[in-house]
């Protein structure tokens, strides 16, 4: 059964929608583009005028025929040392054309090529940033690696190859059927005599390589999505012995994928060697049939031994007997034209297989947004105030069907009990005035998590509205709203570079002196001096080479370097250790001093002294209040308590207790 992180079997051979919408992303580059073209053009004809000079220096010099005066004539000598010279000069001279044009098309080709990639791969990537965090939920990071890589690449050899090619290879063939059906059409015609066997070859190698490369495509698309989640994994692969089972999984699809690979190669292995055959019997044909006629034309000269010239030119055109010049041309013509039908038939793939990555392509950019920026934004000043105005949000959205009434009309839309969304909030309602420190609780699933998503616009709400300083988050613009918080998460995550620049995740406005500051402040600097190289220190891919306290503390000042007017902790402290707890309690008082903030926790021992407490249940927004306000109601909170302390109390002396301590160590 396919699984969602395969890639779509998709792909027309040409598809001049898709075609249409690609060439598109050349048009900055139109100028190389067209000379590029021109020199394809200009290469296809210097290539075929290779054998026609064979023709004539045979014809002429090596084996005087009598017949009419080639095109060249007038320039060759009529002495046939300098005569065979000039042109052997003029082949020369066609290969170096021939070759600087070859130079220049690849050249030009490539480098627009290398441009469309950048700016489609920074498309691509600047379209991902965008997307709302539900996307991410849908879709693998293997599957979207594979648009930015390889469908990106497959695109590329379309325009740097793919194209090129077959304009080239059209170009060639119209020159040499020209050429051929205008020196001697019988012969034309017994060369292409081979054309309708080669082309059910094509076709059936066509549809063979056709359902490899989809295979092929594929098998990528799981080799990238299995490495991508196993290899991050891997500590909880090998905690569980479970090497072996992900082994023989990944061995199942890298067997699907050879085998695919072979079954293309077969198809190669066996086309190209009967494309050569059907030549070659091409050619033998040539040299039957075209032999004859050279010999008879020998007989017919000797026979016409003392006519005159003028009669044994009749004599020629009559019989229309053909020369060894020709002869010999044929032979070339032949060879040469069965090779652009070779080149067609491999780049049809390439044509099709950048269709379906196209295709790939243009529907993730086609995906809409769902944050999406008004026009006209407004800037909130205020201190910090949240509102929470009748919030309801569901993940899965549930369109409403529009019935037809028995008159015909339509009716409104409405929804049955099956279509009825799984509200993961309802109608909640709740304000937090700026300076405030607010807890939310609650069970795994209550809500509290997704309330801090709507308030960072990660989601929009289904109905109500969410208001900060008396504002409509959606008027607000969406960078001007998020760098009003601050945030720390359970899983604190770091990129690839320096501490600093964790720290300043570049933030043009944050000085060297603010980030020492907020490392300082955070109790990180003692860490920072003992490293090598200090600030600059590097920090592999998520932070591999620190420690989970480590990455903690360098998460809070990253947040506190940013200065914040509203701080979110989401369970920020549940995985620092004892010591590395007392080195961020005081840090913690500083950076919820003075500004709006919210704590999302487990533990109620971490949040007994927030000025508010909202307890989350099933969605609803059910108590609020202080702490000995929510114990004096014994309803949900007292519960709550009751099953995780019974009759345990903290005494004040315990960091845990610590007013300005809302967000310690969670389960």
């Amino acid at each position: 059964m396919a699984s969602h992180q395969e890639e779509e079997v998709l792909g027309k051979a040409y598809d001049s929608r898709l075609m249409k919408r690609l060439l598109k992303y050349l048009r900055p580059y139109k100028l190389e583009v067209i000379v590029a073209l021109a020199s394809i053009v200009l290469k296809a004809g210097a290539d075929v005028l290779g054998p026609f000079l064979t023709m004539v220096a045979v014809d002429r010099y090596l084996a005087p025929a009598h017949h009419a005066p080639s095109l060249l004539a007038r320039w060759l000598s009529p002495h046939p040392l300098t005569g065979i010279a000039q042109v052997a000069a003029i082949y020369v001279g066609l290969i170096t054309f021939s070759f600087l044009l070859e130079y220049l098309q690849t050249y030009l080709m490539q480098w627009a090529g290398q441009m469309v990639m950048f700016d489609l791969r920074s498309e691509i990537f600047r379209h991902l940033q965008r997307m709302h965090i539900g996307f991410y939920d849908k879709n693998p990071v293997g599957r979207l690696v594979t648009r930015v890589t390889s469908d990106v690449d497959a695109l590329n050899e379309m325009f740097t190859s793919g194209v090129v090619s077959i304009f080239e290879d059209i170009f060639v063939l119209a020159g040499i059927l020209a050429i051929m059906l205008c020196v001697n059409w019988k012969l034309a015609l017994i060369t292409f005599a081979v054309l309708p066997f080669i082309a059910v070859a094509t076709k059936i190698f066509r549809d063979k390589v056709r359902d490899s490369y989809r295979r092929i495509r594929v098998a990528i698309a799981r080799i990238n999505a299995h490495l991508q989640e196993h290899v991050s994994g891997m500590v909880v692969l090998q905690l569980f012995n479970r090497e072996r089972r992900a082994f023989d999984a990944f061995s199942a699809v890298n067997a699907q994928h050879m085998e695919a690979f072979k079954d293309a190669i077969m198809a190669h292995a066996v086309y190209y060697p009967v494309v050569e055959i059907l030549s070659s019997i091409a050619v033998a044909s040539v040299i039957w049939f075209g032999g004859h006629d050279v010999m008879r034309q020998w007989m017919i000269t000797g026979i016409a031994v003392g006519f005159s010239r003028k009669t044994l030119l009749t004599l020629h055109l009559v019989r229309n007997l053909t020369t060894l010049g020709v002869l010999v041309a044929f032979m070339q013509y032949a060879q040469r034209f069965f090779r652009p039908i070779q080149d067609l038939s491999e780049k049809y793939n390439i044509l099709q297989s950048a269709m379906a990555a196209a295709e790939r392509v243009f529907r993730l950019l086609d995906t809409p947004l769902e944050i999406i920026e008004t026009p006209v934004t407004r800037q909130a000043d205020g201190p910090g105030r949240i509102d929470f105005d009748h919030v309801w949000f569901a993940y899965r959205k549930v369109a409403g069907r529009t019935g037809v009434g028995t008159d015909g009309s339509r009716q409104g839309a409405s929804l049955s009990p099956l279509e009825e969304p799984e509200w993961v909030l309802r109608d909640v309602s709740f304000s937090i005035e700026p300076g405030e420190t607010v807890a939310i609780v609650g069970h795994t699933g209550a809500g509290k998590t997704t309330i801090i998503s709507l308030l960072l616009r990660f989601y929009d709400v289904d109905r109500g509205a969410i208001l900060i300083d008396g504002l409509n988050i959606k008027e607000m613009a969406l960078g001007d709203l998020r760098r009003r918080f601050g945030v720390v998460l359970q899983d604190p995550f770091l990129f690839t570079g320096t501490i600093e620049g964790n720290i300043r995740l570049g933030t043009d406005w944050i000085s060297d002196e603010e980030v020492r500051q907020a490392a300082e402040e955070v109790n990180l600097a003692d860490f920072i001096h003992h490293l090598p190289n200090r600030y600059q220190e590097e920090v592999r891919e998520r932070g591999s080479t620190l420690s989970t306290g480590q990455k903690q503390l360098i998460s809070f000042a990253r947040a506190l370097a940013h200065s914040p007017r509203i701080l979110i902790l989401d369970e920020a402290t549940s995985s620092v250790d004892t010591e590395t707890e007392f080195k961020v309690r005081d840090a913690l008082a500083k950076m919820i001093e003075g500004r709006t903030s919210i704590i999302i926790a487990h533990r109620l021992s971490t949040i007994q002294r927030a000025d508010k407490i909202l307890v989350m249940h099933k969605g609803q927004l059910r108590e609020m209040g202080t702490h000995q306000q929510l114990l004096a109601k014994r309803g949900i909170y007292y519960k709550l308590y009751q099953l995780q302390y019974k009759d345990q109390e903290l005494t004040p002396a315990s960091p845990l207790s610590d007013p300005q301590v809302t967000a310690n160590a969670d389960d």
